[in-house]
């Protein structure tokens, strides 16, 4: 296990962690939380044995193997299969025996690297790796591209592939969903969930901790305090914590008071100064309880729009797609027949490539369409956050020359003030104060750029807002406030975004975008995660079906592609869906829930019995009387028999949940 003992972490003068003791048990799920600049970063770096604590204990098992993203943009001419497979260091390794043994002839060597190899699975390592990578939203084609040729977002995936590869014991992801799709991330979801390890991750999507963590750790004032459960979970047991010690808090303030004014009251008089210098011991002695320091909320709004036209666009028998340098046209989307009216909120879904950036930007006017009209009502103002939207930022430039630069290029047009002082006003609601309206942008955290794109966007007062995943650098009290703002938003939204919980807030309906169209999706979120999984299928097989023919078709004779771009937007009888999910989820809600029941009391029980067993190792590190030592010894071995027993029973009741679980998204 992993062990925490009054540990002291620090970067430059500031205490980022400040003697705090935990444990986290093998096979554990791992939610870090807390907010930006905490130290959940720091703390991966001491996990990882890049940073060393500055005070206290902190042990890991010598024998795990660790896994975890490398943040660095790769720069290879490797292809996909190839860079990803080389994340298992292991096969690697027997691969280099393997070649020394035969170039030295060695004929034992050689049996004994064929033998190793196919302990570490090299038979089947190829396959393996490009599954992670087509789960990740590769197309087929592209898994012996080199990896230079894919964009940066594309690389990183790679990275998290690759990640994903390597044998471990521990694996630490640091904000793995922000590259990702809904389609991806829902596979991600599912390949951790089957992890047998210890996974520790940082994350700012609220339902993807809620999905594959069983325990959050949350640093908060440099102290590290561990709750059983997920997100949800914390959240509940963070609120009742607070409130238990805000009562105690001030019961404890009562107390004092009385103490304090007896004092005052007779500690001049001789035949009470005895009992008034007893009451100030008592003071001194008191362990005072903290008062409840909540973190202050970041809240914003959008602005009333200007107008509001309606329908606020029109789109008829659209073609979208792009135009390559030689004029040549590449058709994504056709026959697009779509309105959109004041007041909707609408959530672009579909798989990755399928074309929900290509929709979004022909709307927001960076592209145009290939065929067909796209027809603006009178007024219409757009404001337009993409996912590269970070980039387009002046690093050199520091917010305030960023909102003076807007002001000037729209003019009177919003009809806000534009005085400095009121653009550094209006920058303070977004959290730029003091000196931050005047530091370099290129010197911010992503989530500091992403706010201040906001701001940017909120400034100009929209009527449409196009979000394509703005969620990405948010941490979570962010997108809470944007999930606020967005609902209270008099205008129109059209949202493309992996965090599924804004989704739910947010947006009312969904449009599907896949097979070559746009037409609306009846469902909720759940049924199109089962659509996703439906659709994976569905390419599975066609891929196979392809391979199929390529074998059996003579060298000479072409085997076409298969043509899933050009079917159409999927119909469904919403009602008859819905009713026979509800029956699957109401089935397997049924027989999961007492498993769920036991396996959150082993949780209960592991934590206390975690706790119980390092205060018994504590004490016998000191010096006790020969019958204490026997006693706390044989309590000790107890804890620990009984510790390995619950992680057996721990794993028979996950492994039973996922097979339920699994087997009705299947359904």
């Amino acid at each position: 296990m992993i062990t925490l003992k009054n540990v002291t972490l620090r970067r430059s003068a500031k205490v980022l962690l400040d003697n705090v003791s935990t444990t986290i048990n093998p096979g554990e799920s791992v939610g870090l939380v807390g907010r930006n600049g905490a130290g959940k970063s720091s703390l991966f770096a001491l996990l990882n044995g890049t940073l060393h604590e500055d005070g206290g204990d902190f042990s890991i098992p010598s024998q795990w193997r660790m896994a975890q993203v490398a943040q660095n943009m790769p720069e290879t001419t490797e292809s996909a299969t190839e860079f990803v497979l080389n994340g298992d260091t292991r096969l690697s390794e027997l691969r280099e025996a393997l070649q020394k043994a035969e170039q030295s002839g060695d004929g034992m060597a050689i049996a004994h690297a064929y033998s190793d190899l196919a302990d570490a699975g090299d038979h089947d390592a190829v396959p393996r790796a490009q599954a992670l990578i087509l789960g990740l939203g590769f197309k087929v084609g592209e898994l012996d591209q080199p990896v230079n040729s894919f964009s940066g977002g594309w690389r990183m995936r790679l990275q998290l592939a690759r990640a994903l590869m390597c044998p471990s014991d521990l694996l630490l992801l640091d904000e793995p969903t922000n590259h990702l799709d809904l389609d991806a991330l829902v596979w991600l979801e599912a390949w951790l969930k089957r992890y047998e390890g210890t996974l520790i991750t940082i994350s700012h999507d609220r339902e993807f901790l809620d999905a594959i963590t069983t325990v959050t750790l949350h640093i908060d004032n440099a102290q590290l305090t561990r709750y059983g459960g997920n997100y949800s979970r914390f959240e509940e047991l963070r609120a009742q914590q607070m409130e238990l010690q805000a009562a105690t808090y001030a019961k404890q303030q009562d107390k004092i008071a009385h103490l304090q004014k007896f004092i005052d009251r007779f500690k001049a008089k001789a035949s009470k100064a005895k009992q008034a210098q007893s009451r100030v011991k008592a003071l001194e002695r008191m362990e005072k309880i903290a008062p409840v320091l909540a973190s202050a909320e970041f809240t914003f709004e959008f602005k009333e729009p200007i107008n509001l036209p309606n329908p606020m666009l029109a789109i008829t028998d659209a073609a979208f797609g792009y135009r390559g340098e030689d004029g040549a046209e590449t058709t994504i989307l056709r026959g697009v027949n779509r309105s959109v009216l004041a007041g909707q909120r609408i959530g672009i879904l579909g798989a990755n490539g399928q074309g929900k950036s290509t929709l979004v930007k022909t709307i927001a006017r960076t592209m145009r369409p290939l065929a067909g009209s796209v027809t603006e009502g009178k007024g219409l103002s757009i404001g337009y956050f993409a996912q590269q939207e970070l980039d387009v930022l002046h690093p050199g430039d520091n917010p305030l020359e960023h909102m003076i630069r807007l002001a000037k290029e729209l003019g009177p047009d919003t009809r806000q003030p534009s005085r400095e002082q009121d653009l550094r006003n209006f920058l303070g609601t977004f959290n730029f104060s003091g000196d931050m309206v005047k530091q370099a942008v290129g010197t911010m955290s992503g989530g500091e750029k992403a706010r201040l794109v906001l701001a940017m966007i909120v400034w100009q007062r929209p009527n449409l807002l196009l979000l394509d995943e703005p969620t990405n650098h948010l941490d979570l009290a962010t997108r809470e406030a944007l999930s606020m703002a967005l609902n209270e938003f008099e205008g129109t939204v059209m949202l493309v975004s992996h965090d599924r919980a804004l989704l739910r807030a947010v947006c009312d309906e969904f449009w599907l975008v896949g097979r070559g169209g746009v037409g609306p999706f009846d469902g909720d979120l759940d049924d199109y995660q089962r659509y996703l999984l439906d659709e994976s299928k569905r390419l599975r097989e066609l891929a196979r079906a392809a391979d199929a023919s390529a074998a059996a078709a003579p060298p000479s004779t072409p085997v076409p592609a298969p043509a899933a771009a050009s079917a159409p937007v999927p119909q469904r009888d919403a009602r008859e869906q819905r009713k026979a999910s509800a029956q699957v989820r109401q089935q397997i809600a049924e027989k999961t829930r007492p498993l769920k029941r036991e396996l959150e009391q082993v949780n209960q029980r592991l934590t206390a019995l975690g706790t119980e067993k390092t205060e018994l190792e504590e004490r016998l590190s000191q010096p006790l009387p020969p019958a204490e030592i026997a006693d706390n010894g044989r309590r000790l071995k107890a804890c620990t028999d009984e510790i390995g027993a619950l992680e057996e029973r721990w794993l028979e009741l996950s492994s039973a949940i996922e097979s339920l679980e699994m087997g009705g998204a299947e359904a």
